[in-house]
């Protein structure tokens, strides 16, 4: 059976892989989205199911205030003593600078939640520490239970990240006991982080993302006899990477730009690869889910974020862990490991609004306000109440699904009569609170017009401004976004059969990794928004939200 990597395409970072029987599940990091941590599973590999989601309610956990790519990070989940285990990170604040200087401080609380079944009821999470982000945990063959996570040290004037801790987890005390016991320094990649224990063989060994989750991102592997080391880097390191030297490449791309760097050191494909964790398939024969983006016909821009690989890994008789090469594969052959070989259909998403609950790929930003959303109030169609401003990291109302590829199709119909320029509704396509694009309903000198709004770095422009498209005082319109040939265009009917074109078509490559001020770790989203930022809360309605992939890349 061939896999098509990514497997889990548009924003899916940071994976954490584990195997329960015939069934592979993989969570997700989720940020400032919410629900928090996606999990998906599968008994072929292939065909991923998105389960419900551990923390799908307003108390666990509230995220309001929380930066941009803040949140919640880097889950990973396991399975022992009948009962699944999620540890995760969230990041209440963070400094980052584009040339990697000094960070400065993160706010990183780690915590602990467990479920006998994936689709819960979760636990209470319990906190471990804040001592740094990514955390794992491993379990040992004698019963115990070991934390693992980055030790962040705010005083190092370049590359803050201090290596990998190592602490006991007590289950009786719910606790972390002991002291932390510092196992691993990193090597020349830098940037040490995402760390997971494994026991094989007469091993441990220990997983690392190393090199920055850019362009230079790649897997370390390391190995001891004794859990808490020392632990030696595998010879020809790294595992996995985009790029043929990262020291290098990062050197070339200071000294000469990215595009000399680019010729000489990176690989075709998929890139940006690391941040990886693996499960068995077979005894000798385990896989590996990392990270990787695809980025623009440019070369450069990553607008889906990062995305979820797979990859075979082999145990040979040096005891090493090794790849049919250290670069990722687009596509790659796996034994059968179960008999459901049926694809699913991607085609056509669609949201209707006509159950009492929505699509699963909808989420809100960081907490959800239930009064905000009425999916009653008029049946067949999604209620939104305007929420604060665009820019707000406290109270949005918007629902938006991920973007899956290059080029796609998205298309909504809404019902909206506002007041005053300070109320507005629309499709809204985004990156972050500075990487936004927005095509809404307002009311303009008594008069409801149609425009188009940008954020670009954090500053505000109005395209249209003066050139407004003057609509019907009532009625419902439809409104499309799309993306081909690099560029985003906005487009409007009256009838949904003659389309409109707005002015003007905006670069995607403005919604992107490298575009996010300061720092990025998200990616493309695409949904339905609501704003009243006169605090009257006017209503919005949506009959209905659809996406289309118009091409695969």
């Amino acid at each position: 059976m061939k896999i098509i990597n990514p497997v889990l395409p548009g924003f899916h970072p940071d994976p954490s892989i584990c195997r329960v029987d015939d069934t592979f599940y993989i969570a997700n990091s989720t940020f400032e989205w919410f629900p928090c941590v996606t999990i998906h599973r599968s008994k072929n590999l292939r065909d991923w199911e998105l389960v419900p989601r551990p923390m799908d309610t307003a108390s666990m956990p509230d995220l309001s205030g929380h930066p941009a790519s803040g949140g919640i990070w880097a889950p990973c989940l396991s399975y022992a003593d009948g009962r699944f285990w999620l540890v995760y990170t969230d990041v209440k604040s963070w400094d980052g600078t584009k040339d990697n200087t000094n960070h400065g401080f993160k706010d990183c609380l780690n915590y602990l939640t467990t479920a006998t079944a994936i689709e819960g009821p979760w636990t209470k999470p319990v906190f471990l520490n804040a001592s740094g982000f990514d955390p794992s945990l491993f379990h040992d063959v004698d019963g115990k239970k070991w934390l693992v996570n980055v030790l962040w040290d705010y005083r190092i004037k370049r590359n803050n990240f201090a290596g990998i801790v190592m602490q006991e987890y007590s289950m009786e005390q719910q606790c972390l006991i002991g002291d932390p016991h510092r196992i691993f320094v990193g090597t020349e990649l830098g940037f040490t982080e995402a760390p997971h224990v494994y026991r094989h063989g007469s091993y441990y060994y220990l997983m690392t993302a190393e090199g920055g989750t850019g362009y230079a991102h790649a897997i370390t592997m390391a190995r001891s006899k004794s859990l808490e080391g020392p632990y030696h880097v595998m010879p020809n390191n790294p595992l996995l990477s985009s790029v043929s030297n990262g020291p290098e490449f990062l050197t070339m791309w200071g000294e000469s730009g990215f595009d000399k760097a680019k010729e000489r050191y990176l690989r075709p494909g998929l890139q940006k690869a690391g941040h990886g964790s693996m499960a068995p398939l077979t005894e000798d024969t385990w896989i590996l889910a990392h990270l990787c983006a695809r980025p623009l016909q440019d070369g450069y821009h990553c607008i889906l974020g990062r995305e979820t690989a797979l990859q075979l890994v082999y145990w040979k008789k040096d005891e090493w862990p090794n790849l049919e090469a250290n670069h990722p594969n687009a596509t790659f052959d796996i034994p059968l490991v179960c008999t459901d070989t049926t694809t699913k259909e991607s085609g056509l998403w669609k949201e209707e609004f006509s159950s009492s609950q929505w699509s699963p790929e909808l989420m809100t930003l960081r907490i959800f306000s239930p009064e905000a959303y009425s999916l009653t109030e008029r049946p067949g169609w999604i209620t939104l109440k305007g929420g604060e401003s665009p820019t707000s990291r406290f109270r949005q109302t918007l629902l938006a699904r991920r973007v899956t590829s290059l080029s796609w199709r998205s298309e909504t119909c809404i019902d909206y009569i506002p007041q005053s320029f300070q109320q507005f509704a629309g499709l809204l396509v985004r990156y972050d609170e500075n990487s936004q694009v927005y095509q809404y309903i307002s009311q303009y000198d008594g008069k409801r017009i149609l425009s188009i709004m940008i954020y670009d770095g954090g500053t505000l422009s109005l395209p249209m401004e003066g050139s407004e498209i003057i609509l019907p005082p009532s009625g419902a319109v439809y409104l499309a976004a799309s993306m081909e040939q690099e560029a985003i265009r906005f487009s409007w009917s009256l009838d949904n059969s003659s389309w409109k074109f707005l002015s003007p078509s905006i670069p995607g490559s403005l919604l992107s990794d490298e575009n996010a001020t300061p720092m990025g770790f998200t990616g493309m989203f695409v949904g339905i928004a609501s704003h009243d930022v006169s605090g009257m809360q006017a209503s919005a309605y949506f009959d209905y939200l659809q996406y289309q992939d118009i091409a695969s890349t």
